[in-house]
């Protein structure tokens, strides 16, 4: 007898396979839904990130036929290593600052640089922290800063012990404005962003959101903003999520890297 395919459906109207693309660094491609074109500048499990021609970056999830390559539907995949390539070494740190491979940690110098929370340390040494350990300035948290005078006359800083200060949402009548006002010795420096969190100072396109929500005056800024974005009301989690898309100083404002750079000058540069 004839034998038939199980698979009754006209050669005419089954769907043309898609082809996987590897989603290596420099590729164009277009996300139809939003009609963002870039090119791949880093792939993830289940995610690339793309760089649009003004600089402005999009996450978006690695999906079936969910991408345009000069025209044409492709699926992206993420870039298999090269068995025999040797793993490359980094030439910059996360800060952008010259790599040295195979430096020791210096050993830890009197100075120091407080930040105001656990969050604001982990930022710190996510971009900083080669740079840091080859200084030997160990950052610490405060829990807050409204004690910051007690807690710079307890640190007695001096010409070798210098002390920098990094403080959130330092602007103009700000009450941590004020508080920063009251520290006057020449060997500490207070500076800050304007940000009221330093969640704020990651770039929104790094964490794949067009903008940081503004939060209702009383509300808990960060309770806040998962819920404006959807997100579980849990800051810790959300927090992790975040610090997970920084991956360099790109990732984040200008106006917290200048701020932390000026910081490791002032306590590392001799008096």
């Amino acid at each position: 007898m004839r034998q038939y395919s199980p698979d009754l459906t006209p050669p005419w109207k089954k769907p043309k396979p898609v082809p996987e693309v590897p989603a290596e660094p420099g590729l164009v491609v277009e996300e139809p839904g939003t009609g963002f074109c870039g090119a791949v500048i880093r792939c993830e499990a289940g995610t690339v990130t793309l760089e649009d021609r003004f600089g402005k970056h999009r996450v978006f999830p690695l999906e079936p036929r969910g991408f345009l390559l000069e025209g044409r539907v492709v699926t992206l995949t993420r870039p298999a290593p090269s068995p025999n390539a040797a793993p490359l070494r980094p030439t910059r740190t996360a800060s952008g600052s010259v790599a040295v491979p195979g430096a020791r940690a210096r050993v830890a110098r009197a100075g120091r640089i407080y930040v105001e929370g656990r969050h604001d340390a982990e930022l710190v040494e996510r971009v900083w922290g080669d740079d840091l350990r080859i200084e030997g300035v160990v950052v610490e948290y405060l829990e807050g800063i409204d004690d910051l005078p007690a807690i710079v006359t307890e640190f007695s800083p001096g010409p070798d012990a210098r002390l920098g200060v990094l403080v959130d949402h330092l602007v103009p009548g700000s009450k941590e404005s004020r508080i920063a006002a009251s520290v006057t010795s020449d060997h500490a420096l207070v500076l800050g962003h304007p940000y009221i969190d330093i969640w704020e100072a990651v770039k929104p396109s790094s964490v794949g959101i067009p903008a940081w929500p503004r939060v209702p005056h009383g509300q808990d800024w960060k309770t806040g903003v998962c819920r404006a974005l959807g997100w579980p009301e849990n800051t810790g989690a959300a927090w992790q999520y975040i610090l997970s898309r920084v991956h360099s100083y790109k990732d984040l404002q200008p106006e917290l890297l200048g701020r932390v750079e000026e910081l490791i000058d002032f306590v590392t540069t001799p008096h």
